[in-house]
C-alpha cells in the first residue's frame, strides 16, 4: 500500500495539504499540470525526453534566461522540452494574468516552449509536480529547496531526477547540457 506523505512531515502543522496530495509510488510521469492557455500538460507525455522545469517570473533579474531557455530547447528538442512554470511566490516578481505573461515571453523572448498556469513552488499549497521534485521520499534521490525564481530542475528520459541547479546556473551552462546527451 502506497505510503501518503503526511501534511505534518511535508507541510508542517496547521498548514493546507494540497488538493490532490501525492503518494511515494507516485512517478513523474504520473503528474499533470493546467497549461496556461487551458488544457493539461500531462508529464507522461514526455517520456522518453528530457524535462527541466524551471520556475519563471517576467520580473526578475533572472529573467533574461528566458533567451537561453528558448536557445536551450531550440537547440535539443528532440530531445529535451522545457516547461515554465510561472510563480509569484518571490518577491511579487510574476504578478500579471496569464495573458500577461504569455504576452511578455512570446513578445520578448519568443517562447515557444511550454507555460502552465502560476502556481506555487513551496509552501503550503506547493503544486504536485513540485512537492516531487523537491521531496526525497517521492523524487527518490533528494531534498531541495526552491530558493528563487528560475531554479531548475532535469528529469531524464525514464522519469528519473537528475540534476537540481540554482538561478545562477544559465540553462546552456555545461552544468545543464552535459547532462543532456
Amino acid at each position: 500500500m502506497a505510503l501518503l506523505i503526511s501534511l505534518t512531515s511535508l507541510f508542517g502543522c496547521g498548514k493546507k495539504a494540497p488538493d490532490n496530495p501525492i503518494s511515494s509510488d507516485t512517478t513523474f510521469y504520473d503528474l499533470s499540470i493546467e497549461g496556461i492557455e487551458g488544457g493539461t500538460i500531462q508529464m507522461s507525455d514526455y517520456q522518453g525526453k528530457y524535462v527541466l522545469c524551471v520556475n519563471v517570473a517576467s520580473k526578475c533579474g533572472y529573467t533574461p534566461q528566458y533567451k537561453d531557455l528558448q536557445a536551450l530547447y531550440e537547440k535539443y528538442q528532440d530531445k529535451l522540452v522545457i516547461i515554465g512554470f510561472p510563480c509569484n511566490q518571490f518577491l511579487n516578481q510574476e504578478p500579471g494574468s496569464a495573458e500577461d505573461i504569455v504576452s511578455f515571453c512570446e513578445k520578448n523572448y519568443g517562447v515557444t516552449f511550454p507555460l502552465t498556469t502560476k502556481i506555487d513552488v513551496k509552501g503550503s499549497d506547493q503544486h504536485p509536480v513540485y512537492q516531487w521534485l523537491t521531496t526525497q521520499p517521492l523524487n527518490g534521490v533528494t531534498e531541495h529547496t526552491v530558493k528563487w525564481n528560475f531554479h531548475k530542475f532535469l528529469v531524464s528520459p525514464e522519469g528519473q531526477l537528475i540534476g537540481s541547479f540554482p538561478s545562477k546556473v544559465t540553462p546552456m551552462s555545461e552544468e545543464i547540457t552535459g547532462l543532456i546527451k
